[in-house]
């Protein structure tokens, strides 16, 4: 349970980076991308979204009797 969970974690997170990581360079600015705030920032609120989709997705499956827990 706790692998599949982290799979679909690292899965979410790599296609928040992916989707959102020259949005936030053009937001920003080359320049203030590069202070550790910034993408403190980020990093938190793609952690954050991450974490909301990996436990709707694992509710979701438990919910359609894919995981059973």
């Amino acid at each position: 349970m706790a692998i599949t969970a982290l799979l679909i974690f690292v899965t979410f997170i790599f296609l928040c980076w992916k989707l959102t990581r020259e949005y936030g360079k053009n937001e920003f600015g080359s320049k203030l991308w590069k202070h550790w705030p910034t993408r403190l920032s980020y990093w938190q609120g793609a952690i954050l979204y991450s974490v909301g989709f990996t436990f709707i997705t694992v509710s979701v499956l438990k919910w359609i009797n894919v995981l059973p827990y």
